[in-house]
């Protein structure tokens, strides 16, 4: 029977002939936390390597995410069929599952991608929040088959990056007794030592937020870790944080404990000093039976689920709707009924054509979800009065109550994004969070991820343009809802009134590929009237809503707040004899992917245009080609009234028949 060491030791020796093979990589981590994630996966974590998707495991997420060769050796050990030693030994190269960092989607059992630092950490946050959420909303007296824990490893690093202080707290002020991180502390990154970058009393923060804190581990004494372990688990009204001590690099003689084991090949010299110190006489990427054998975990990871699926048919039995409802989220399906609802919906809104804020008519559409949807989760970072992202059924989660629907962020940008991705991740909720639409910036890397990790948060953002007024340039949007519709996979929706508005919400919960950003206004937009079949057209991203008779001479694009200034100004130059045809395109994204027949037939070949949009012109020219022209803004704000500043940058009528008009002259 192999030592616990022995086993840690397969850890480190796939690690270091991964990193070697490939002339690249992160061996000082994997290494380092060999013998934490052992006692880890063997002893206390929860999951099924013939299974990866049973909803009851234990998440587990390597926040470290250079240190990747750790999660990809550990699910070859533990059996995860489609990680075989031939996948390894393709570490870092074109199209194999062993991506530089964990990548979701590409191999079973990675719960996230990581790789930009404290990200990891935060979505595990976010999946605590859903597991102690659908816990409250589906466990019964005697019936607990939402019982899983969260577990994260980070390093220095991550601790580093100001999320994780976003996300620490967060995870603090709600108690969240299933989350439990391991902090890496092996005092190395990549600059040398970190004594005079580093706070000295992690442990100390950490207590600060209310976690459990378990200080001065030896990350290299198996039962050391292990009772830190069981320790945290004892602890169910606190996170916990677990300092475990250990050595980067651990068993390479000359270069463990510096950094110069972080990111780069040991070397062939060293490798070969690092087996003969970790008495591992094995060729490169061969395991000895015998420690396949230690690390197997398909016959336990079976009998827990078989345990679970016996428990959930008791539970079944005795609550039947909520089984089979548990069953529909968890297999991200939504109900039956939401797609024809919905249309009902907006239907009826097109019928009342209602004069309000893009805003208000988002909340009036969850109003309208939020009876269809019992998976829909809200929140707002600090804004919620101003986003409109309540409704009369919104139930706040906070550390009093599990059993809700909406969380109150914080003014945490950043760290609510994460975290919703995180949720997402976790599965059992559609998922929208909301701010201003000028801080999407600092979300900007949460966007990002979703879209590579092609999972369907969805963004609110309100005041998205100089509309929102006496704020001033710092809150008012210019370039950033051109550079959302440059992110691959990523949907942006900006309604010209409430009907777009209700249709971007339905398009952003049916999708299950990618993110969505939903843009509204502060201010009122008038109702454009439209036949059911112009409504139905909505859902391709861009649309005729105006037309005229024949050929059009010019074709005017707009997108929210501006459509009604189109529609106006090509009034103005049908007077004047001209044929101008208005497009309402409030998802480019979505129009890109139509088929040519249909984007020529709504953008005709050979016609003028001219886009019209309050924000930058650059990304339109792809729209409106080289002898047409855009009236937006390429440059920032002022404060004042929204009707000043309107006419400051020339979106009125007047403006924008002289732009059309020196385009068709």
């Amino acid at each position: 029977m192999p030592t616990r060491r022995e086993l840690a030791n397969a850890i480190r020796a796939l690690s270091m002939d991964a990193v070697q093979k490939a002339k690249s990589g992160h061996p000082g981590a994997p290494m380092g936390m060999a013998d934490i994630a052992e006692v880890l996966w063997n002893s206390h974590m929860k999951y099924n390597p013939n299974n990866a998707k049973w909803v009851d495991r234990d998440r587990f997420v390597l926040s470290n995410g250079h240190g990747s060769m750790l999660i990809y050796s550990l699910l070859h050990l533990t059996g995860f069929a489609d990680m075989g030693i031939e996948d390894l030994k393709q570490f870092r190269q074109l199209h194999s599952k062993t991506a530089g960092h964990p990548e979701y989607g590409y191999a079973a059992g990675i719960e996230t991608t990581t790789g930009p630092l404290g990200q990891g950490l935060t979505n595990a946050v976010g999946m605590a929040i859903a597991e102690r959420t659908l816990a409250a909303h589906f466990n019964r007296p005697g019936h607990d088959i939402v019982d899983h824990h969260t577990f994260v490893f980070m390093g220095d690093g991550c601790l580093m990056e100001g999320l994780s202080h976003e996300a620490s707290a967060m995870a603090g002020t709600l108690g969240l007794g299933k989350l439990i991180a391991f902090w890496d502390d092996n005092d190395i990154s990549i600059d040398g030592h970190i004594g005079d970058w580093m706070e000295r009393d992690v442990a100390g923060r950490f207590e600060s937020y209310n976690w459990h804190v378990i200080r001065n581990v030896d990350g290299h004494d198996a039962e050391a870790v292990s009772a830190a372990i069981s320790a945290a688990k004892a602890v169910t009204d606190k996170p916990t944080l677990i300092c475990t001590r250990t050595v980067i690099g651990f068993g390479s003689p000359n270069l463990c404990g510096t950094h110069d084991c972080h990111g780069a090949p040991l070397g062939d010299a060293e490798i070969a000093a690092t087996r003969e110190f970790l008495n591992w006489p094995h060729a490169p990427f061969v395991i000895p039976q015998e420690i396949y054998d230690g690390w197997d975990h398909k016959a336990k990871g079976d009998a827990d689920e078989v345990d679970w699926n016996t428990r959930f048919a008791a539970y079944a039995a005795e609550h039947p709707a909520l089984a089979a409802e548990f069953t529909r989220r968890m297999a991200s399906e939504l109900p039956a009924n939401f797609a024809a609802d919905m249309d009902k919906f907006i239907a009826h809104t097109q019928e009342q054509m209602p004069n309000i804020a893009s805003r208000k008519a988002s909340q009036n559409t969850i109003e309208a979800m939020g009876p269809l949807l019992p998976e829909m989760f809200g929140g707002s970072a600090d804004l919620t009065g101003s986003n409109l992202t309540n409704w009369s059924g919104t139930v706040k989660v906070n550390h009093a109550n599990a059993n809700g629907n909406y969380i109150s962020w914080g003014v945490r940008e950043f760290g609510m994004a994460h975290m919703m991705n995180g949720m997402v991740l976790h599965g059992g909720f559609k998922v929208y969070g909301a701010t201003f639409l000028m801080f999407m910036e600092f979300m900007r890397n949460s966007l990002r991820m979703s879209a590579l990790m092609k999972i369907p948060t969805i963004y609110v953002y309100t005041h998205d343009s100089i509309g929102l007024g006496e704020d001033g340039p710092t809150h008012q949007p210019v370039e950033q809802i051109a550079t959302m519709r440059m992110i691959p996979r990523f949907q942006t929706w900006r309604g010209c009134d409430a009907i777009e508005s209700a249709v971007s919400w339905k398009m952003a919960m049916l999708r299950e590929d990618g993110p969505t950003a939903l843009i509204f206004s502060r201010q009122n937009l008038k109702p454009m009237p439209r036949t059911a079949e112009q409504v139905k057209l909505i859902e391709k991203g861009g649309y005729v809503l105006k037309d005229c008779a024949g050929v059009p001479d010019l074709i005017i694009i707009g997108t929210g707040s501006e459509v009604e200034l189109a529609v106006n100004a090509a009034d103005a130059l049908t007077a004047k004899g001209k044929n101008v045809r208005v497009v309402s395109m409030p998802s480019t994204c979505v129009y890109d992917t139509q088929d040519q027949a249909y984007r020529d037939s709504v953008l005709i070949p050979g016609v003028k245009r001219v886009s019209v949009e309050a924000g930058v012109t650059g990304f339109w020219a792809k729209y409106v080609g080289l002898d047409g022209a855009s009236v937006g803004i390429d440059t920032f704000g002022e404060s004042a009234p929204a009707g000043d500043l309107f006419k400051e940058f020339g979106f009125t009528v007047d403006n924008v028949v002289k732009t059309c008009e020196s385009v068709l002259a």
